[in-house]
């Protein structure tokens, strides 16, 4: 018996695809009505039997895509426009053909596998770099993370400064790794979910202080500690934007 080929195209979806399209039919239907609130993350999770962070990112990819409001301390709630949007099509990744966001749960799983290596041997090196350093004074003058000028300003030397680990380990092929974990870090969903659950500058200068202790952990040649630190951060990020 032949057995079937597999298109060219053919890419397995991700869990919070599958709970997205899920949503999304029920808008179509009618059972999750314009302007009504949609089930708990709890709820929609025992519903679809899946874990809470795929059901936060599918609501975050939804939210992306305009057929969804989160209204804090309340939940979220379908858009008054949702049906005309899947009637008629909006761009969204259903639709358009766009290659989905990584799911964040899964970026920081990879992450959690090689950032402390990177810091470890970034560690080796015990070298000061002037490109981290100079993310890491921007990162310093973030004093109101309400402003959108300071909040990009904020993601973008996140996400630049691990990227520049990378660089100070001297391996391209880690750099290569990096590049594309600091594209994922650009990509809508990664940056809906940290900022709905990242905001508080409080907070955020407590990430800027773990930065810190990674970037010194690595120029004084500490490898045990470069890795801690960069473990330990990457678990709050965890805890912040894909909770269990």
């Amino acid at each position: 018996m032949p057995i079937e080929s597999i298109p060219d195209n053919f890419k397995p979806k991700q869990i919070y695809e599958q709970v997205a399209a899920r949503i999304r039919t029920e808008i179509q239907s009618g059972r999750f009505a314009p302007e009504s609130r949609l089930p708990s993350e709890r709820e929609l999770s025992s519903r679809f039997k899946v874990s809470r962070p795929a059901v936060r990112e599918a609501l975050g990819a939804l939210q992306n895509e305009g057929l969804v409001i989160t209204k804090p301390g309340s939940g979220t709630y379908v858009a008054a426009q949702a049906q005309d949007l899947l009637l008629y099509g909006n761009g969204t990744e259903e639709t358009s053909g766009k290659e989905a966001d990584f799911s964040p749960s899964s970026m920081l799983d990879t992450r959690l596998i090689l950032e402390p290596g990177i810091a470890r041997l970034a560690a080796r090196q015990g070298r000061r770099d002037a490109t981290a350093e100079h993310y890491l004074k921007l990162m310093g003058k973030i004093v109101d993370i309400n402003d959108p000028e300071q909040r990009a300003l904020w993601n973008e030397c996140d996400r630049m400064f691990h990227r520049q680990l990378a660089v100070m380990t001297g391996d391209a092929l880690l750099v290569k790794i990096a590049d594309e974990i600091a594209k994922g870090m650009d990509q809508a969903l990664w940056q809906r979910l940290k900022n709905d659950s990242i905001y508080d500058l409080t907070e955020i200068q407590l990430y800027i202080a773990e930065h810190r202790l990674i970037y010194e952990a690595v120029t004084r040649g500490d490898e045990n500690a470069a890795a801690f630190y960069l473990e330990q951060h990457i678990q709050r990020v965890r805890r912040d934007i894909a909770p269990s």
